[in-house]
């Protein structure tokens, strides 16, 4: 009765506290979501004001191509931080349509009415989801007006850089002589603002001068010095080679034309980077040397590749067959081209940051391109080559054909006055050209270093061939991953050149380098390159964190506790295959895979391993049921079918057996697993050695069986226990059959036993006086066929005598038949 009271009053407790319970959860969850909705209102409000900003600026700056790029980069920052904002609350639309699906819809009319508990958490559901799409709704339109000023920008910049290309100007102005009067103004405020700089940092900035040039001299002197050390036989051609091959050539022309523009590029940037760190630039100034380090950069660059490239001192280490004579001009060529256009552009940097008359500038962009024009025209009428009959020829059609066309396009396209267009072809093949030259030689080398042996020909690889102990095997896979890693870092180094060199901002490429890195949607798939980076490192270092655990576990672990070696070898396996399979399964995951996409193509294809590949995986579950029942292990003596030997290896698929003549057998699972499989040494080595021995008859049988049980008894290796047995096993055809059944604490040494016991025997029979029977041997007379008549005619004669005798023969058979018949019978 207590009982039913103390339940009675629990039960009006939960009905009395029920509404209440719901009431301030809903009101918990409400001002939850509330406060949420809140703080993405006040967001999205902050990122529309700042887009607001950022559309006023791109009517300011949409001259400025550079300010341009800047802009996008913020409005696709604004466009991902407006989608975080509305991907807040999807784990709470989610809870809210979970619900409401389990409240049900509201009862229809005529149906009885829900409880009011139920009406009030649907509408504030439904009014907390209200608020929250809208919300949501007010991100995607700002991510949406994002986008469309995104796609303004791109289009303004396109319209900029064909305005470049395609403005004419009028020459008449920039032709003129007051041009020169612009000069001398332009020189003279220039060395002003330079002299007034130098006497300001000298002044108080002398000492800041004085360190920062050190250390970059130092890092200077440190990479061409330590480099020269290291790569020296890299980079530096052999005078002493007079026949190197074409690898070689190809790496001294590539490397040699990027490692020391890399550390004249590593100085000049030091010392701007110090400058700057000291404060000893100021903004006008900072400028000019920037651009000059550029030009700088450039010129250096361009001397070398064609230094390296035609070699004037040494024909025997030229890329290109040129005769000396044309090298040394076409060196000169390229370089005098490549200080036109750099000092064409630093000088474009002055102009701009001093505001010099548009006259000035566009005589002096017409004065480079008709420079680099002509230069052009000379190097396709040059003869690099000579013939056999001495006459010089000409470059191959094509080639010439092309540098011409560039050249006249040049200087026609100056005379007409489309000094951008003229300025931008001259520039792409003075730089572009260069960085493309220098990017095919270094693939070519990629690929002559990755043939199969070129590595090790190589001066490194001799190196390390002589300082390691790498194999040709080893030396030619580091070949190839040398080969790669040229590859990538030509494409890292010499793309972004290129695509600045072709009006692309540096933001163009960060941009481009985000998207390439977060994923790039094809469809319904996303590919993304730091996602697949990501899954292949987390791979790499499962796979490795398994290795290094298999053999800690097998060496530490297993070896000090006396592990018997069949079971270290399944258990470092079945650890083996699990930390890979994990490693894998983490490592797709990390990449960004959704594994339950893959259930679909994995149940697509079990119909096709159940009948396809039915025997591989009978052989992998068989594998399995080894590693777990572990009928034999490493190190077991089994027999299977005809093979015999010792186990060696037990993978998942197929078991590897070494018979006793050195030969390795692989046996499949499942033949394992299926048919009989003796083994000699399942629960431990003991096992019994049979030797069969013959005597003759007419000996003491008595005395043999003596003699063989002492010599089974006193040999080291036969147990005491179970005691040596001898039987008389057979009267045989020949002699008395004996058999000697000894047991071995190791049946491994079965053979050193036989071997020992029968010398035994024979020792002891001869000394005892018994003797061992030989089965006598049948004798067969070889048959010797008649030898081949050569006389024709007495194989006649021999013919027609043995005819003649059968004849007679046949005669008188004939006439005793007649006598017989003739004859009367004798009387009795």
């Amino acid at each position: 009765m207590l009982f039913r009271l103390l339940r009675l009053i629990l039960v009006l407790t939960l009905v009395v506290s029920a509404p209440l319970s719901f009431e301030a959860m809903a009101q918990a969850l409400g001002q939850g979501s509330a406060g949420l909705v809140t703080d993405q209102q006040k967001v999205i409000q902050d990122l529309t004001a700042k887009t607001d900003d950022l559309e006023k600026k791109i009517q300011q700056d949409g001259e400025d191509d550079a300010s341009l790029v800047e802009i996008r980069l913020q409005l696709e920052d604004l466009s991902r931080a407006a989608l975080t904002s509305a991907l807040v609350f999807r784990s709470r639309l989610t809870e809210i349509n979970n619900r409401i699906e389990v409240l049900g819809p509201p009862p229809a009319v005529g149906q009885p009415q829900e409880p009011d508990i139920v009406t009030g958490e649907r509408q504030a559901l439904a009014s907390e989801k209200a608020e929250i799409n809208a919300v949501v709704a007010s991100a995607q339109n700002l991510s949406i007006r994002i986008s469309g000023l995104i796609d303004k920008i791109g289009n303004m910049r396109s319209e900029l850089f064909r305005n470049l290309l395609t403005k004419r100007y009028v020459l008449s102005d920039a032709l003129s002589p007051q041009v020169f009067s612009d000069a001398r103004d332009e020189f003279g405020n220039l060395y002003k603002a330079v002299s007034s700089w130098l006497s300001f940092a000298f002044k108080f900035k002398f000492q800041a001068i004085l360190a920062a040039t050190f250390v970059a001299l130092g890092l200077a002197l440190v990479l061409l010095v330590g480099g020269r050390r290291l790569f020296g036989r890299v980079f530096e051609a052999d005078p002493t080679n007079e026949d190197p091959s074409y690898l070689s050539r190809l790496s001294v022309a590539f490397w040699s034309t990027l490692l020391p523009t890399l550390a004249v590029a590593a100085f000049l940037g030091s010392t701007i980077f110090f400058f700057n760190y000291y404060n000893v630039l100021r903004g006008d100034i900072g400028l000019f040397l920037n651009a000059l380090a550029t030009v700088i950069g450039v010129v250096f660059c361009v001397n070398r590749l064609t230094n390296a490239a035609l070699e004037p001192r040494l024909p025997n280490w030229r890329l290109i067959p040129v005769e000396t004579g044309p090298a040394r001009w076409l060196v000169r060529l390229a370089t005098a081209m490549a200080v036109v256009i750099s000092v064409n552009t630093f000088l474009s940097v002055i102009n701009d940051k001093m505001g010099s008359p548009l006259s000035l500038t566009i005589a002096r962009s017409f004065g480079a391109t008709i420079i680099v024009g002509v230069i052009l025209i000379l190097m396709a009428m040059l003869r690099p080559f000579k013939a056999r009959d001495g006459s010089w020829r000409p470059w191959p059609a094509w080639l010439r054909y092309t540098a011409l066309a560039l050249g006249l396009f040049t200087i026609v396209a100056a005379l007409l006055g489309y000094i951008g267009l003229a300025l931008f072809v001259s520039l792409q093949v003075v730089v572009t050209g260069t960085a493309l030259i220098t990017a095919y030689i270094g693939f070519l080398s990629a690929q002559a270093i990755g043939e199969e042996g070129a590595f090790a020909n190589t001066s490194v690889g001799r190196w390390l061939s002589a300082n390691s102990s790498y194999e040709d095997t080893a030396l030619d896979q580091l070949g190839l991953v040398v080969s790669v890693a040229i590859n990538v870092m030509i494409v890292l180094v010499f793309l972004p050149l290129i695509l600045l060199m072709w009006g692309f901002q540096p933001g163009d490429i960060q941009a481009w380098a985000y998207k390439l890195a977060t994923g790039i949607n094809i469809g319904s798939v996303t590919i993304s390159v730091t996602g697949i980076l990501s899954g292949i490192v987390v791979f790499v270092i499962g796979y490795f964190l398994t290795r290094w655990f298999q053999g800690w576990l097998d060496g530490s672990v297993m070896a000090r506790g006396k592990v018997d070696t069949g079971v270290r070898n399944s258990i470092r396996l079945a650890v083996g295959y699990a930390g890979v399979a994990l490693a894998a399964l983490v490592g797709i995951s990390a990449a960004g895979i959704d594994l339950s996409s893959l259930a679909l193509v994995a149940g697509a294809l079990s119909l096709g391993i159940g009948f396809g590949l039915q025997n591989v995986v009978s052989n992998f579950v068989s594998g399995l049921i080894l590693l777990a029942e572990r009928p034999f292990k490493v190190g077991d003596w089994i027999v299977a079918g005809d093979v015999s030997g010792t186990v060696k290896k037990i993978s998942v698929r197929a078991t590897e057996i070494e018979t006793f003549q050195r030969q390795s057998v692989i046996l499949p699972n499942s033949n394992l697993i299926n048919n009989a499989v003796g083994n000699w040494t399942h629960r431990n080595k003991l096992g019994r050695v049979d030797i069969k021995v013959g005597v003759a008859y007419g000996s003491d049988v008595k005395q043999v069986h003596a003699v063989l049980l002492e010599i089974a008894r006193s040999h080291p290796m036969v147990l005491k226990n179970p005691e040596p047995f001898v039987l008389f096993s057979n009267f045989g055809p020949a002699a008395l059959e004996f058999e000697i059944r000894v047991f071995l604490a190791d049946v491994m040494n079965g053979n050193i036993a036989q071997n020992d016991i029968r010398f035994a025997v024979l020792e002891k029979f001869s000394s005892e006086h018994i003797e061992i029977p030989s089965t006598p041997r049948a004798v067969v007379e070889a048959h010797k066929p008649k030898a081949w008549p050569t006389d024709d005619d007495k194989i006649e004669a021999d013919f027609a005598e043995q005819e003649q005798i059968r004849a007679e023969a046949e005669a008188e058979k004939k006439r005793l038949v007649k006598s017989r018949k003739t004859k009367k019978p004798d009387p009795d």
